[in-house]
């Protein structure tokens, strides 16, 4: 049986200008194949199961040459297997996904095109620059940067873009910007004409450099930009100090660490990045089972016997309803129980199993549960707390001396994750990390493992540390960490919104 290929434009870089269709087409593959401009995050929505191909092309240090991956697509395909080809940008601009369609063409392998977000588009959009413009320009030209260098002679024609297009927007150029500026200029083109140059477009990453035609590669350089990065010329780049709104969010261009569990961390990642952080996950945490279900079992066959339920965290209520659906129960098994919850994005998953809790605290932490009791006819009551094996003693300890018999059972444990501590030290070798961020007393301390306890200091000098509540923050303190920011609402929203603060705030 003969396979199929799509050839998929992934977008400029931001993961979200992939399309649905894209998007649908990497869930069906058996094979995907991707460029080094293909986000890594679009790799997510492939199958477990799925064949990771990497051939990227980087600054001329080609992974696979073309005709070896024109040569894999076709033998992938021609097995029987589904593939999905991404292509930075759109397939069909400068992606060379002619010639791949071609080759698919000549072995008789069925294809479809997935159009993509171009960079040509979206990078000038992300940077504040309208291509076109009612007052400026009425016609844009797309135009390579870098020729087959096969050709022997080039086929630009310099004398047509420099005098009957009002927008040029160069892909692939920036090694030869000085040739195209002064190209430009020789055939006509005024050297005052208004010129930028987006490194990393739609990307938290991105930046860019404006100037003019007789200035702009000296900006550049200084500047230090390099590939990938496109060029855009006209009047409309003059629009951009109106109009740049990617570049002006508050966070653009921090690179911040984020230290959760990889499955708990999309909620802050998103957040962080619509912000313009750039967010390097490095996991201290996982979550795991506890060492043994018993109790947790025993307790949730004989949840008739308990008054109230106490959750923690989300992880809870997600472990302890897992197991009670596990155990054949359901939701009817609570009917006579009353809940309390720390935090709303706790109480927001037990509504999710259809249960209101009854006591949601102000503050969110330990304490805040233990004042909430108070107002309540506890003594001789029965209370399940199902949490995580390693939490502080202050809730059972607490509700046991307002007469309450507590049952405390490990619903889940959260483990040491060291498995990224190379990239981390590398990246603060390098100064290329602003801010650390700690969600919990258990990323902190899993943290410090990852460092070389000699070079821990010298390590985290210049680099801002924030907690998401202040038991987190005085973990940090006593671990040695000079912490800089403490959310006063302590949840993943009043986290960001403290990091946003601060940078806000006048040095």
């Amino acid at each position: 049986m003969t396979g199929r290929v799509y050839l998929i434009g992934a977008g400029p870089g931001d993961p979200g200008l992939l399309t649905v269709k894209g998007a649908e087409c990497i869930r069906s593959a058996d094979v995907v194949v991707y460029d080094y401009l293909a986000s890594p995050v679009l790799l997510e929505h492939a199958r477990k199961d799925a064949e990771m191909i990497y051939v990227g092309k980087k600054g001329g240090d080609h992974t696979l040459p073309q005709q070896q991956i024109n040569r894999l697509l076709v033998e992938k395909a021609a097995a029987g297997r589904v593939v999905a080809r991404l292509k930075g940008g759109d397939p069909f601009i400068f992606g060379r996904g002619g010639e791949e369609a071609e080759e698919l063409i000549r072995a008789g392998i069925a294809f479809e095109i997935i159009p993509g977000v171009s960079s040509a588009i979206a990078a000038p959009a992300y940077a504040g620059i309208p291509l076109t413009h009612r007052k400026f320009a009425s016609a844009v030209a797309f135009v390579t940067g870098h020729e087959d260098p096969t050709k022997t002679a080039s086929t630009i024609d310099w004398a047509a873009l420099a005098g009957g297009i009002q927008t040029l927007v160069f892909l692939m150029g920036v090694k030869n910007l000085s040739h195209i500026a002064d190209q430009l200029i020789r055939h006509g083109r005024a050297p005052s004409t208004p010129a930028a140059v987006i490194r990393w477009g739609t990307t938290p990453a991105q930046v860019t450099v404006s100037g003019t035609l007789d200035t702009i590669v000296e900006r550049v350089n200084r500047a230090g930009i390099q590939a990938p990065a496109i060029i855009v010329i006209g009047e409309v780049v003059g629009l951009r100090d109106q109009l740049k709104w990617f570049e002006r969010r508050p966070l653009h261009g921090k690179r911040v660490v984020v230290t959760r569990a990889r499955d708990q961390a999309s909620d802050l990642v998103k957040r962080l990045t619509d912000l313009g952080a750039q967010c390097l996950e490095v996991p201290t945490i996982k979550i795991s089972p506890p060492e043994s279900w018993e109790p947790l079992d025993r307790a949730i066959q004989n949840i008739a016997d308990f008054r109230w339920i106490v959750f923690t965290s989300v992880n809870a209520v997600e472990l302890f309803f897992a197991r009670l659906f596990e155990k054949g129960k359901d939701v009817r098994a609570l009917r006579d129980v009353r809940t309390a919850c720390i935090g709303p994005a706790t109480a927001e998953k037990l509504l999710s199993y259809g249960i209101r809790s009854d006591i949601l605290p102000d503050s969110y932490r330990a304490e805040s549960i233990v004042a909430a009791f108070q107002h309540q006819p506890v003594r001789g009551e029965t209370i399940l707390l199902p949490r995580a094996a390693e939490a502080r003693p202050v809730l059972p300890v607490e509700l046991a001396k307002m007469g309450a018999a507590v049952t405390e059972v490990a619903a889940y444990r959260t483990e040491p994750v060291q498995a990224d501590a190379e990239e981390l030290i590398q990246n603060l070798e390098q100064g290329g990390i602003d801010l650390i961020t700690f969600t919990s007393s258990s990323t902190v301390r899993n943290f410090t493992s990852l460092l070389p306890p000699e070079r821990s200091r010298s390590l985290l000098s210049g680099v801002t540390i924030a907690a998401i509540g202040p038991v987190t923050a005085d973990t940090a303190r006593k671990l040695g960490f000079a912490v800089h920011i403490v959310a006063d609402t302590y949840t993943i929203d009043g986290l960001c919104d403290a990091i946003v603060g601060y940078y806000k705030a006048p040095n």
